[in-house]
């Protein structure tokens, strides 16, 4: 299996940022927590999001020091592994409000990569 590369990366969390946005658009936290297919849902793209970030190159990582990439990464180790620790106040306040900064991140790591 070939590896993937950090073009595909970008595209899976630029991906998965949109979807977490658009599952939780019109929700209150209160229609959030009880829609258990849109908890797991976010959850999932967050799991995305973690493990394609780890996998971002350094350089383009150093490049984005106000990005928190050892808390996008710490956090899918809870998502997976230590998920009884997951709360849905969070996942939802991240899918509302948090993810604006990654997007503009990705999306202009994306413009560079199709100038090269």
């Amino acid at each position: 299996m070939r590896s993937r590369s950090t073009l595909e990366r970008l595209r899976d969390i630029k991906q998965n940022i949109e979807l977490a946005r658009a599952f939780v658009a019109d929700l209150s936290f209160t229609e959030f927590q009880a829609d258990r297919r849109t908890v797991y849902a976010i959850t999932r793209c967050f799991e995305i999001i973690s493990e394609a970030s780890r996998r971002l190159p350094a350089e383009l990582k150093e490049r984005h020091p106000e990005i928190p990439w050892s808390d996008i990464a710490a956090a899918g180790s809870v998502y997976r592994h230590d998920y009884p620790r997951v709360r849905e106040e969070i996942l939802w306040r991240t899918a509302q409000k948090s993810l604006e900064p990654l997007l503009a991140i990705v999306e202009q790591e994306l413009g560079r990569l199709s100038e090269d």
